[in-house]
């Protein structure tokens, strides 16, 4: 291997075999070649792209540059991924429906950044609840309960955590095919046959237009389909914050409220949803999906699975053990109106200022404080009624209050618009 003319021919445009990637790239991973090379090779798929047959290699070069989970034994085994939002807890009410209809969900997630949330992060709000289990312990988990989530392994696709690492600090994250390479290398490497995908679209989410969604969604189903899985996509709004509650453990009180029949309607519908894109792939009734989280399987399902990775299963009959920040912060409707838009970015940011997120990886966060929104997009409200609240320490307060402020734009009128803007499937 040359990494010069490797990086040259990209650099002129020309696509890359499979084998000529996992040259380079394994090197890469090994110490054998330097950060700078990799950097002005990152530079260059930046800016001349890549062929989708070249996204796939790629994408299965870092799916076997570790470690591989096999659930071919299992029953209906599927994942469920979102590309990062606000207030996004749907996994918390899919994947229970899910493993109540019968599919195993056995599923690695990560931590949040920046103004986004992990479901690793919100899960850790629940008391005794661990993502750190031993490759048996998962296995054992997916036999024994149908649902299980662990933490994300450095085993899975080590060469995407390297890359991506690179990417952040190179101005290069911001490439259709890296930023599907990434996530689809991951899921490949988890070993589910199907995989649901939710995209997000709008102010708090990567991609910001829906022709950018769209054109990830489709690479991605491209990426699953030359790997012989199914991949759906569900392509959603997050110009507002999804459901009421952002934050870690606000956002699992709402979870489990949806779970119970009283949850926000978006919330609900995103869910069900993307739960019936799953079933349908499956060979399954989508129907099911609904009847799971109206029956109280799917809820069941979710103290089951609490209990089983050490949680304190008591939350989903007490949602006030879930702690939250003690000193609360009002916003009020400064005159009459309807709620024309919630600012999906600003409240997110809002809550980091709080301590609710992570400017960088690693860093400690504070699990209860978080914001709760009153009022949705098309509510009326009167003068001096209570639009939002923020559950804090004191910490940010000042900012937070600011940006939730902006947020919030009322009018005399306000349209609802609609949360699912497309699905596709492969």
């Amino acid at each position: 291997m040359n990494p010069v003319a490797f990086i040259e021919a990209k650099r002129d445009g020309h696509a890359h075999s499979r084998e000529e990637l996992e040259t380079f790239l394994l090197a890469y991973l090994r110490g054998e070649i330097p950060d700078y090379q990799v950097s002005a090779w990152l530079m260059a798929v930046f800016w001349r792209g890549m062929t989708p047959q070249e996204t796939t290699a790629l994408t299965q070069v870092m799916a076997d540059s570790g470690h591989r989970l096999d659930l071919s034994a299992y029953p209906h085994p599927v994942d469920k991924h979102s590309s990062g939002g606000v207030g996004d807890k749907t996994t918390l009410v899919v994947t229970p429906i899910l493993a109540a209809c019968g599919c195993t969900v056995a599923k690695m997630s990560g931590r949040g950044l920046a103004h986004t949330g992990g479901t690793i992060d919100k899960l850790e709000s629940v008391p005794g609840w661990s993502g750190d289990l031993s490759e048996e312990r998962f296995h054992e988990l997916a036999r024994a309960v149908g649902l299980v989530i662990a933490a994300q392994s450095k085993d899975l696709a080590p060469l995407d955590g390297k890359l991506y690492a690179l990417r952040d600090v190179t101005a290069t994250v911001d490439s259709l095919p890296l930023i599907a390479s990434s996530i689809m290398s991951k899921k490949l490497a988890a070993g589910a046959r199907t995989i649901v995908l939710d995209v997000k679209v709008g102010a708090g989410a990567f991609m910001k237009t829906l022709d950018d969604a769209r054109r990830l969604a489709q690479t991605m189903i491209a990426i699953g389909k030359g790997a012989g899985r199914q991949v759906r996509a569900v392509l959603s709004s997050m110009e507002r914050p999804l459901g009421h509650a952002v934050g870690h453990a606000v956002e699992v009180r709402e979870a489990i409220a949806t779970l119970r029949g009283e949850g926000a309607e978006d919330l609900r519908e995103l869910a069900l949803t993307l739960a019936a894109e799953v079933l349908e792939a499956e060979g399954k009734d989508p129907a099911r999906a609904r009847e799971a989280l109206e029956s109280g399987a799917a809820l069941a399902k979710f103290r089951e699975f609490l209990q089983a990775q050490g949680g304190d299963a008591r939350v989903v009959e007490e949602p006030e053990r879930l702690e939250l920040a003690p000193e609360v912060w009002e916003l009020k409707a400064p005159h009459d109106g309807a709620v024309a838009a919630v600012d999906a970015l600003e409240v997110g940011l809002g809550v980091l200022a709080l301590g609710g997120g992570r400017v960088k990886k690693g860093e400690a966060i504070d699990l209860g404080v978080g914001a709760w929104l009153a009022k949705k997009p098309g509510d009326r409200v009167r003068a001096g009624e209570v639009l939002a609240r923020l559950h804090h320490r004191g910490k940010g307060l000042e900012e937070a209050a600011e940006r939730l402020g902006r947020a919030y734009r009322l009018a005399a009128e306000a349209p609802n618009p609609p949360l699912i803007l497309d699905v596709l499937r492969g």
